[in-house]
């Protein structure tokens, strides 16, 4: 308590009462700050609302000063709203907007290799927007910007980038969605920039990886009809029909090849390989005494080249075939694998010469015919394990090794004995 004057009394003023007084101010004070603070955030989001209101004449300004992005921003708030997303001349500004905006990307993206853009997929959204005003308006136009019919042609060289990239990731089923909007656009009128084939090629090969043959033998042929010089057009549709046993269609798609691609090397061995696959070993060999030159420049020509003379048991012309291709290529594993075979059977042939050859009592030409063998068989042994450090788990392989570690008494016969049985456990 303290003391006060009123009057001439004395009275005593209990502190109680003024800390009440004080304690009333303060909770005024807090409600007067929270409703100012109140008031500021509905007056920050009342504008910010107004700010992003939906309204399509800016994203068309933005559009015109070329601000693609802003568009971009500005467009999307107009997909948004309810209203204006029934109009088919919101969804023909989205698509040109975003058309403008994949082309800018694509050009940033060619000054710059390392540059990821942000709108990845804006050329798939041109496209379905160019289809969405169409299907709601077919006669939908905006100033200075491209109808459906207009832009609809203008995006396949951007969807079969796009499109490409995804099937190089292994995202088959995005691939395959795009390239067919690629293919759509191509198709939609005369393309002022003609593919040769290219878009249908990589389309076909994404159906392919999705196991539709059919659709991808359509695509194929597709490619050939649209020019292509793309020799893998012609090999996968062979294999394709090799699978049906189409021979009529391998036969036709060879005669259009060498139209197509005339003295082209591998499709030259291409046809070789078909002879060998129907069993007709006499017209292969008449093709074979005519090899271009150009093949064995080539290693992945001169290896088919050699497994036809596998094929033929013909070790020798194989062995030295793949030699030379190992000299090209090497340290690669089909050429390893395939001269680990060509080696382990010439070392049985001279060991099978050399056997004749002392039973005949001749053995000074048995003995040189033995050395051939283990010659032969060290080769062999050096290839397959090479193929075995890269596939260890192939037991095929790491038989043949016992055989060949048998037969050289080599110490690392029990290893890998002791490796196969237990892979067969």
């Amino acid at each position: 308590m303290r003391e006060g004057i009123i009057g001439n009394k004395v009275r005593r003023i209990p502190t109680e009462t003024k800390f009440h007084f004080i304690c009333g101010c303060e909770k005024k004070q807090k409600i007067m700050k929270k409703f100012i603070l109140s008031f500021l955030i509905c007056l920050f989001f009342g504008f910010s609302i107004f700010a992003q209101k939906a309204n399509p004449n800016k994203a068309y300004n933005h559009f015109a000063d070329k601000e693609f992005v802003k568009a971009k921003e500005a467009i999307d708030l107009c997909i948004l709203d309810e209203k204006l997303a029934q109009k088919a001349q919101t969804w023909l500004y989205k698509a040109n907007i975003y058309l403008n905006l994949a082309n800018h990307e694509y050009e940033l993206k060619r000054e710059n290799s390392a540059y990821q853009s942000p709108f990845f997929d804006a050329v798939e959204q041109a496209f379905d927007a160019f289809v969405k005003a169409k299907e709601m308006n077919k006669n939908v136009e905006g100033w200075e910007m491209f109808t459906p019919d207009e832009g609809i042609p203008k995006l396949y060289t951007l969807l079969f980038v796009y499109g490409v990239d995804e099937l190089v990731a292994g995202k088959y089923d995005a691939a395959e969605r795009i390239l067919n909007k690629a293919v759509i656009s191509y198709e939609f009128a005369t393309p002022p920039i003609p593919l040769h084939g290219e878009l249908y090629y990589y389309y076909a090969y994404t159906l392919e990886m999705l196991n539709d043959l059919e659709k991808a033998a359509t695509y194929y042929n597709k490619a050939i009809l649209d020019g292509s010089s793309n020799m893998n057009v012609y090999l996968r549709l062979i294999e394709n029909y090799k699978k049906e046993k189409n021979h009529n269609k391998i036969k036709e798609i060879l005669d259009a090849g060498k139209i197509s691609l005339p003295g082209n090397p591998a499709l030259y061995v291409t046809e070789i390989d078909y002879y060998y696959h129907i069993g007709d070993k006499t017209t292969a060999h008449k093709l074979m005494k005519n090899i271009p030159e150009e093949v064995f420049e080539n290693v992945d020509l001169l290896v088919n080249v050699a497994n036809f003379y596998i094929l033929d048991t013909n070790y020798t012309k194989a062995y030295q075939i793949l030699t030379d291709a190992n000299r090209m290529m090497p340290k690669n594993f089909v050429i390893h694998y395939n001269l680990g075979v060509c080696t382990y059977y010439l070392a049985e042939e001279n060991a099978q010469k050399a056997n004749v050859l002392e039973v005949k009592g001749d053995k000074s030409n048995a003995l040189i015919y033995k050395t051939k063998a283990e010659n032969f068989l060290l080769e062999a042994e050096n290839y397959f394990e090479y193929v075995h450090q890269i596939e260890p788990q192939d037991i095929n392989v790491m038989q043949t090794l016992r055989s060949i570690y048998a037969r050289l008494q080599s110490p690392k016969y029990d290893e890998m004995d002791g490796k196969i049985k237990a892979a067969e456990k």
